[in-house]
């Protein structure tokens, strides 16, 4: 099982992948991750990738398709993987496909954005011990309290509207367009594109898990 997870930030594929990659027993690959493990490790492409780091430099999209094809090679990675965070841009697809990286399926978690900002924007936390309130859908019994001390809470930068509206901005310029990227390759293509499956990522947990299980059997 070989598969990448599409979403706006918010949407829902944190859950997701958790639920997947439980299921078929496959690692959650990140490009972070990659960057750090192949550094960690001294490898060629680490030592490299260090190198352009500390120069203050980007990893230009060969050098990630290259670690993508040095990860997904280990042992771990025998039954698949599933790509979190990348590909995030139309040209690192094309690497992907022209780098003979082969994928089985991708599924888009498709939230309304006025949605998203509904469930980011109205989180509240307690900084203490990290528990999470909602204004609407987990409210604490005193409004602003939290339930157990009393103290305030507080809502996280990453969480104010104008926060979320900005990162919702970034993610429909750059990593949207993979949705019709690798909808028409399913369609122009069938034999050699992954599987395209599109769920609704609004209502309860288990029914978007349910879905995407159907999706993938």
């Amino acid at each position: 099982m070989r598969l990448i997870l599409l979403g706006a930030p918010g949407a829902g594929k944190g859950t997701q992948a958790q639920f997947i990659c439980e299921q078929f027993k496959i690692p959650q690959i990140s490009t972070g991750d990659m960057l750090r493990t192949a550094i960690k490790d001294g490898t060629e492409l680490g030592l490299k990738v260090k190198e352009i780091m500390n120069s203050g430099g980007l990893v230009s999209d060969d050098i990630i398709i290259d670690l993508v094809k040095e990860r997904i090679s280990q042992p771990d990675c025998e039954n698949g993987f599933l790509f979190d965070g990348f590909p995030r841009t139309i040209p690192q697809a094309d690497a992907m496909k022209e780098g003979g990286v082969k994928l089985d399926h991708v599924v888009e978690i498709a939230v309304p954005d006025e949605e998203i900002v509904s469930r980011l924007a109205g989180r509240r936390v307690h900084q203490a011990s990290g528990r999470v309130y909602h204004v609407e859908h987990n409210p604490p019994k005193e409004p602003g309290k939290d339930d157990v001390t009393g103290e305030t809470l507080i809502q996280r930068e990453d969480d104010q509207e104008s926060t979320v509206r900005n990162r919702l901005s970034v993610y429909h310029d750059q990593t949207a367009p993979l949705v019709d990227y690798y909808q028409q390759w399913a369609k122009q293509d069938p034999q050699n594109a992954p599987q395209y499956h599109r769920i609704e990522g609004v209502g309860s947990v288990t029914d978007i898990t349910r879905q995407v299980k159907e999706a993938l059997s």
